[in-house]
């Protein structure tokens, strides 16, 4: 309880007395009379809305929750926009949650064109001053709009009548560590209890949401431009992509180069006994950070030199693997004279002036090229990209998870709509997968459907997944206590233990992990069986998004 009750910031004027508790206080939410002046939306310009976009409006203003499904490009922000303007001419106040931080510059300044001062913006990487200023405004009343990402949505608003969850298919908003909750189902949980309208908004949405809430669709973009798709075959960079990317810079427009690994986040093997070098402390291996010259696990954050010889076999040199974004940067300004590539990943953004920086470059024009990972499917609009490269999507529709097929689709499909956004663009994509991706990259809501009958009955949203996870210093300690768990768990007929043993990764700072992964239809008997298990040792995450 305690975890849960410090996500959220406090009002000013403290706790009320005991027994005046009212419904709201029960959920954790505290009513303390304030007097809620909130601005009325007199003068707000307004967006204008096509024909398509004002009938997605007039949907969405009679359902109290819905998922706005649009395709990239067709103008959800325009919708947002003309909800948050009706719900402030009701006297009310807003959320609106991003993924990550990494959209938030983009959208604050399309938001202060409407809202002004009248909106803050809410995330992590705010200092503890800023952070009580904007407090100090959410107390005085003069915040009509709260932006942000998923911490957003705990900020105090008195009179709450609205929740967007824009990008709700974005991981981001699952919390990885203690207490393990999902803002976007949060928000759906809040705007219940505060009888808040919610929305959820994206261009590819989770198959949850599209089985759980009402649909409306936006069908075509807001300005329909030609997008031309190429696939290719292979693991890297290539002369004829070089030349692309040349005729492209040279024509004065921009590109995109998605890369699945960060800036040096890769590794080193050994080619004669295959063995990647691994973290002392975990069982995963060490990332290789060539520009800053050393061997970092991205798990326990232990550093050590950059080794040349095989810690197994004695064998030297030591090789990378897989091609990661300062390989390709490093290819392409070598081939490319003039070019200026914009590095977009979390090893070369690590603040938010970096962030705003690295955008109003691109914006200007004074980069050309914005290459990098998963940050650049992040619904950013940029009207001049007209040559995309996709790499390595592959490798996410390889990986070890129930979800694989979704994540890859996704992703391809909103990298491939951050080009062609107002002129005609080329797409090359790299995969032995052609088939699966050319058949649904035009029509996700097909793609839906098919994956409907892929999970029935094994997996979400038609079943409650759940996953316990042991950790301890010691392994047998570690395998005796998921052994009882297992035993204890088998006393729940409804609940079903689909497997139990050693995680993916086995060893995080020196602690040996086990999962035990758990199924069952009911959701009051898999909270049942986890409540009778739940000790010191053992953490459990419903609603798993990782399975590592």
């Amino acid at each position: 309880m305690g975890e849960a009750l410090a996500l959220f910031m406090p009002r000013r004027s403290g706790y009320p007395h005991p027994d005046n508790k009212n419904q709201k206080e029960e959920d954790g939410f505290v009513d303390e009379g304030i007097d809620v002046g909130v601005s009325v939306g007199v003068g707000i310009p307004r967006p204008t809305l096509s024909t398509d976009q004002q009938k997605a409006y007039k949907q969405l203003l009679k359902k109290d929750r819905a998922l706005l499904f649009g395709v990239t490009g067709s103008g959800k922000t325009e919708i947002f926009i003309s909800l948050m303007i009706k719900t402030i001419e009701e006297g009310k106040q807003c959320i609106f949650l991003m993924p990550e931080i990494s959209l938030t510059p983009q959208m604050q300044r399309r938001l202060e064109k409407y809202f002004g001062k009248r909106i803050v913006m809410w995330h992590s990487k705010l200092t503890k001053k800023k952070k009580e200023e904007i407090l100090e405004k959410i107390h005085k009343n003069e915040v009509d709009i709260v932006a942000g990402a998923r911490s957003a949505l705990f900020t105090p608003l008195s009179n709450l009548g609205l929740i967007i969850v824009d990008e709700e298919h974005d991981d981001s908003y699952k919390c990885m560590m203690k207490p393990r909750y999902h803002a976007r189902d949060m928000a759906v949980y809040m705007g219940q209890k505060l009888g808040a309208k919610v929305l959820l908004a994206s261009a590819t949405p989770s198959l949850s949401s599209y089985h759980k809430y009402e649909v409306v669709r936006l069908k075509k973009p807001f300005i329909e431009t030609q997008k031309n798709y190429n696939y290719v075959e292979g693991l890297t960079l290539t002369n004829g992509m070089i030349k692309r990317l040349e005729e492209n810079f040279r024509a004065g427009e921009q590109s995109l180069v998605f890369v699945p690994t960060r800036g040096n986040f890769k590794y080193l093997f050994c080619q004669k006994c295959g063995v990647t070098h691994m973290c002392p402390y975990c069982s995963v291996g060490m990332a290789l950070h060539r520009n800053q010259r050393y061997l970092k696990c991205h798990y326990c954050n232990y550093v050590e030199a950059i080794r040349s010889v095989c810690s197994h076999c004695g064998h030297e040199p030591l090789t990378s693997q897989r091609i990661g974004t300062q390989e390709v940067k490093e290819m392409i300004e070598l081939a490319i004279s003039d070019i200026v590539v914009e590095q977009f990943d979390r090893d070369s953004i690590t603040t938010a002036t970096k962030l705003k920086n690295a955008l109003k470059r691109f914006e200007a024009k004074e980069s050309h090229l914005l290459l990098g990972t998963q940050m650049l499917s992040k619904g950013h609009d940029y009207a001049n990209i007209t040559l995309s490269i996709i790499f390595g999507i592959d490798y996410i529709l390889g990986v070890s998870d129930y979800r694989a097929r979704e994540r890859a689709m996704s992703l391809l499909i909103q990298i491939a709509g951050r080009s062609g956004r107002a002129k005609s663009a080329d797409i090359i994509i790299q995969t032995s997968n052609r088939d699966l991706f050319e058949l649904y990259l035009n029509d996700y809501e097909a793609f839906l459907k098919d994956e409907m009958f892929f999970v029935e009955d094994m997996y979400p949203p038609f079943v409650t997944l759940s996953r316990v996870l042991i950790s301890h210093q010691k392994e047998e300690k570690a395998s005796k206590i998921t052994l009882d768990t297992v035993t204890k768990l088998k006393e729940f007929k409804d609940v079903e233990i689909v497997g139990h043993g050693k995680a993916p990764i086995e060893r995080i700072a020196n602690k040996y992990r086990f999962n035990i992964l758990l199924r069952s239809k009911s959701r009051k008997s898999m909270l049942k069986a986890l409540h009778f298990v739940k000790s010191p040792l053992v953490e459990i995450d419903m609603d798993a998004v990782d399975f590592s």
